[in-house]
């Protein structure tokens, strides 16, 4: 991987984490999230008007794509609900790079390099070490833990359809902006089935909170598409997942979380991992 392309990526991961960390950060997460997911649309239609639009072999891909990151945005906003940010981010990441590995090699015939398979699972193995650590109450919550590594399988799977989309439409930004606006549409419909006024209040009240979390989101994972084009899926959803690290530290200074050897642990391994991608040149 180039140092251009890991630079970008984890200029995505620290963007991945901050917008993670607003969601978590307010009360209501149906409207935090909402502001987020709707936050991508001017972003995604100025991308369309500056970008080549996909082609039109990549629309399978993009249909697949949003409804995987709309799976995703759900589980996430109610595995935020049950679970510290310290223990369902890191969780819901750590799973998605070893699926999106396996399935790499064993359907899709990739080959890495002995350097770059040590690297994803030092990280992963990094990540998911914090499924030990305890909540406040010191209890362990089994029930965001399960609902996290869910959340996983919907990244691993909209990563994977996500980076062979882009491939097809030939244009990264395109596909994304492409794909963001049907999430949209998606989220708004379902959100506004189960939460009836959402919409109506991110848009008169949480507006500010929808570009801030849109914007942060959204740059974030065009990065990742875009590297995506340049490097292999599993080693660049490997290196995003370094944004554990920022959400660590979000949510020992600024949310209270405790901080103990468990996640020492986890942020030592995953910078780890992201050092030996950077060996594999």
């Amino acid at each position: 991987m180039s140092l251009s392309v890991m630079f970008m990526v984890l200029l995505a991961a620290t963007l991945h984490a901050s917008w993670n960390f607003l969601i978590k950060q307010n009360d209501n997460k149906h409207i935090s999230m909402a502001a987020v997911v709707l936050g991508h649309t001017p972003f995604a239609i100025a991308v369309l008007l500056v970008s080549p639009l996909p082609k039109i072999e990549s629309l399978p891909y993009i249909i697949l794509g949003a409804v995987l990151h709309t799976g995703y945005q759900l589980f996430l906003l109610y595995s935020y609900r049950i679970g510290d940010l310290s223990q369902v981010y890191p969780l819901a990441r750590g799973i998605a790079p070893l699926i999106v590995t396996a399935v790499s090699i064993v359907f899709l015939g990739v080959h890495l390099y002995p350097i770059q398979l040590s690297a994803i699972v030092i990280i992963s193995t990094g990540i998911m070490s914090l499924v030990m650590v305890r909540r406040n109450d010191g209890l362990r919550n089994y029930r965001a833990a399960s609902m996290a590594i869910a959340t996983g399988g919907f990244i691993a799977a909209y990563s994977l359809v996500d980076g062979l989309g882009a491939r097809v439409a030939t244009t990264a930004l395109g596909f994304y902006g492409s794909l963001s606006i049907l999430n949209a549409i998606l989220f708004s419909v379902i959100i506004t089935m189960i939460r009836p006024g959402t919409i109506k209040t991110v848009i008169q009240e949480k507006y500010k909170l929808a570009l801030s979390g849109g914007f942060a989101s959204f740059t974030a994972y065009a990065i990742v598409i875009w590297a995506f084009t340049m490097a292999p899926i599993a080693a660049v959803t490997a290196l995003r997942e370094t944004s554990i690290v920022v959400a660590l530290l979000l949510g020992v200074f600024v949310l209270k979380e405790p901080l103990d050897l468990i996640k020492v642990f986890a942020s030592m391994f995953t910078l780890l991992g992201a050092g030996l991608l950077r060996l594999n040149r």
